[in-house]
């Protein structure tokens, strides 16, 4: 089906402009000049998204933009509004942000970014009358081997991704530490029309303010001092593919508008070199924290984190997928065993319920950690729970953190063990207090010692 797609602006240029780019990328164009005929375009009922300019009066103030933003969204509350704004007026499309547009783009604008976005705007708001694919049949459409699972939240997040993953429009990938957001990256890359370019990924969590233009952007020799030769930066190693941004959060104020500047213009220029360098990547950033309490604190832009959160993808934690953790552990074991041409292990059905039981702080990459480690260091074929007990009782626990307070973290007889060597660490050794305190014979104390070897003073 055709989209149509409502231009509003005052200047006839760029009315026109837009128009011809639209029609030429396979759109249907309507235009208007003015809010009212806007808003009468809108109440058809026939438009799809709407490019907004934020100005219709000489002192350009932003606010018949604002205000008529806010008729549209309460006559088509749905309908994706792309704001068309100049740089020097940022902070005028931020606020209509806040007031439900899409996202924006600055004049002059770059095409295949107003292209990128206004498809990420369609496809994410457009009701579908099909029932929405299962795991299997995301499978068959998409390359999405690196992924594990078929939690409901999971499959969720990926019909999401198969519908975005084709445009070049900014993608912000959050969730936990451990839950996949690199992969979830990849995935996106290599379904996307660049999957043949690169994807570079940037720990930004390990980049100083001082050395950020060099490693994003590159140098030319004799640039700074120690800059003996040129350097390629990571938007120039990305060319044509994807540059992963990871830890965005960890990015200072100073770094943050350089960033936005290349987000914004699609240029970048090389340290030593004044020629502009096109951008052509398509950017994904990732974090584990939450970037909207930053902004409300002052300590990430409110304009950047638009930039970068045109499309958002939350990963669940694997406490709130847990019937995925036998997929998962299956799958790490079998990576394992076949990297290191070990015989293939088995799982039995106490061990897979008591892993479903676990909290795992550490997501996916802390049950990765305890699969590899239960089989490298039992080097049994067929694994028991005693196997992981014994290795996951190694796991770090924070400071405040109580291991009765969370089911599935030790068996019965783990628990019925550390109650013991508490009380004896409690009642000094004294065998008749401790009895008491655990509700127990002194006889039958002795018997549960013996079974797990706690050792005892004589109280002759």
């Amino acid at each position: 089906m055709q989209h149509k797609i409502l231009i509003v602006d005052d200047d006839v240029a760029v009315r026109t402009s837009l128009e011809l780019l639209l029609r030429k990328a396979g759109y249907v164009c309507e235009v208007a000049a003015a809010p009212q005929e806007a808003l009468n375009s809108i109440r058809s009922g026939k438009i799809n998204a709407a490019l907004l300019d934020m100005n219709y009066a000489l002192e350009t103030s932003g606010e018949e933009g604002l205000e008529l933003l806010q008729k549209i969204k309460i006559l088509h509350p749905l309908l994706p509004v792309i704001l068309i704004s100049g740089w020097g007026s940022i902070e005028l499309a931020v606020q209509g942000m806040r007031l439900g547009a899409f996202s924006f783009v600055s004049k002059p604008w770059n095409n295949q970014s107003l292209l990128s976005t206004l498809q990420a705007a369609l496809a994410l708001s457009q009701p579908d009358d099909t029932p929405d694919p299962g795991r299997k049949e995301l499978n068959s459409r998409f390359d999405l081997d690196s992924i594990v699972g078929d939690s409901p939240r999971l499959v969720k997040l990926l019909q999401t991704l198969g519908r975005i993953a084709s445009n070049d429009a900014p993608v912000l990938v959050t969730g936990e530490s451990g839950t996949g957001k690199e992969l979830v990256a990849e995935a996106i890359h290599h379904n996307s029309h660049r999957k043949k370019g690169a994807f570079v990924k940037v720990n930004l969590g390990g980049i100083s303010s001082s050395l950020f233009e060099s490693e994003m952007f590159g140098h030319r020799k004799g640039a700074f001092t120690d800059a003996y030769t040129d350097r390629v930066g990571r938007f120039e190693l990305a060319r044509g593919g994807t540059i992963f941004l990871d830890e965005i959060a960890e990015l200072d104020p100073a770094c943050q508008v350089k960033l936005l500047r290349v987000l914004q213009e699609k240029t970048y220029e090389v340290l030593g070199d004044s020629t502009p360098q096109q951008s052509d990547v398509r950017v994904i950033c990732a974090t584990n924290r939450n970037l909207r309490q930053m902004v409300e604190k002052g300590l990430f832009r409110e304009d950047l984190f638009y930039r970068i959160n045109v499309i958002s993808l939350e990963l669940p934690p694997l406490r709130e997928r847990p019937g995925d953790i036998p997929l998962l552990a299956r799958h790490f074991a079998l990576q394992l065993t076949r990297g290191q041409q070990l015989p293939t292990v088995h799982f039995s059905s106490e061990v897979l319920k008591w892993l479903k039981g676990l909290p795992f702080p550490g997501n996916i990459r802390e049950l990765k950690n305890l699969i590899e480690r239960v089989i490298l260091v039992s080097g049994k074929q067929s694994l028991a729970i005693d196997d992981f007990t014994e290795q996951y009782q190694g796991a770090p626990l924070s400071a405040h953190a109580n291991p009765l307070d969370s089911p599935g973290m030790l068996t019965l007889e783990q628990m019925e063990k550390l109650m013991i060597e508490k009380a004896i660490k409690a009642f000094n050794n004294n065998i008749a207090k401790v009895a008491r305190s655990l509700g127990l014979s002194r006889g039958a104390l002795y018997r549960r010692m013996d079974k797990y070897n706690i050792p005892y003073e004589s109280e002759s």
